[in-house]
């Protein structure tokens, strides 16, 4: 039974206190960050759908003088490379209608907004829904942009094809590492006469200079088309099958990522079909046996403290996604990887004072 006087003191403390009242300095400070962005204030389900209810800054490199972000939230909503079921365009507007994730990260007792600003800064905007290269020019062009001006791009696509034309942008001036959780190791060669599909960004990658094979991990690889992967393995990528995966444990796959990509810049992408199935079936190439959504965030948590230069989560494809599953753990995840961009961020700008 509950000891009278700590009783009385919790009545005279918390009885009439304001949801916002709140006692411990950090949870007062994540407080505060979130109040910052509004979010404290607006019910979740009322307003503009953003990202993880960021704010809405779609012209932010346009307005002279606008405050500046460290990390920009977008949209690609485009899947012309797929080569299953189609559907990923609409994986943005899906994970944009999320609610209610965010904020605080109870693990890493950290609130992103504590460490930088981002905001939503909308999607690319494409010339041709119908021409997939003329999406991939315009994809490394925005992407390029925001580089340029010092602005982390974390992206929800889409097919997993567009992190080849982010990668041009983030690794132009020198390859960065990978961390890939996927059930695909996307090294593919040549489909049907195009090699630019969401089959093979990696292998194009490397080809191109822009990512480093021997500082990438694939992390969850499984099913029927593993005999074309062979790229990942000649050129030394790390891959570690699913099954490796539930061997080793996650803590011992955080240890192998952390050694395998280093101290320099690594990009983090993540396909919701790393999932197994029964966490993500809307997506287009689902595989059985896949990682659970906890097994996702604890490997991400894990990651904290690389030089996170951008990120993204793809082939979200919300009409296989009847209970919204799916959309759900892509922005949990999304806010896993803001949360890796942030802590990034902090320490680059201490590191430059």
């Amino acid at each position: 039974m509950i000891d009278s006087e700590k009783l009385n003191k919790l009545r005279e403390k918390y009885a009439e206190g304001e949801g916002a009242m709140i006692h411990d300095p950090e949870f007062a400070r994540a407080a505060e960050a979130a109040a910052s962005c509004g979010s404290l204030i607006a019910p979740p389900y009322s307003g503009m759908s953003t990202f993880l209810d960021a704010p809405y800054r779609p012209d932010v490199l346009d307005e002279p003088g606008s405050e500046p972000i460290d990390i920009a939230l977008l949209g690609i909503p485009m899947d012309l490379g797929v080569t299953n079921r189609a559907g990923a365009r609409l994986g943005p507007r899906a994970v944009r209608f999320i609610e209610r994730v965010g904020l605080y990260e109870h693990a890493l007792r950290m609130a992103p907004a504590e460490l930088c600003r981002f905001a939503d800064v909308g999607d690319v905007p494409f010339e041709s829904r119908y021409d997939l290269l003329a999406c991939h020019r315009n994809i490394e062009s925005f992407i390029a942009a925001l580089h340029d001006a010092g602005i982390v791009p974390l992206s929800v696509g889409g097919d997993h094809s567009v992190t080849l034309p982010i990668l041009r942008a983030v690794g132009r001036e020198r390859p960065v590492g990978l961390v890939h959780v996927d059930a695909h190791c996307d090294t593919g060669g040549k489909l049907e006469g195009n090699k630019f599909h969401h089959g093979g960004p990696f292998r194009h990658a490397v080809l191109e200079g822009v990512l480093d094979p021997e500082r990438t991990i694939q992390i969850g690889i499984r099913g029927q088309s593993e005999f074309l992967w062979e790229f990942s393995y000649e050129s030394g990528m790390t891959v570690l099958h699913a099954e490796k995966v539930a061997e080793l444990g996650i803590d011992a796959v955080v240890q192998r990522a952390r050694e395998v990509v280093g101290d320099g810049p690594v990009y983090v992408s993540f396909d919701v079909d790393a999932l197994d199935p029964a966490f993500a079936p809307g997506t287009g190439t689902p595989e059985v046996g896949g990682l659970s959504t906890l097994d996702a965030l604890r490997l991400l948590r894990g990651l904290m403290g690389l030089d996170v230069v951008g990120g993204d989560v793809v082939e979200v494809a919300p009409q296989y996604d009847p209970t919204t599953n799916t959309a759900h753990a892509a922005a949990q995840i999304l806010f896993q990887i803001l949360c890796l961009a942030a802590k990034a961020v902090d320490l680059r700008r201490t590191a430059h004072k």
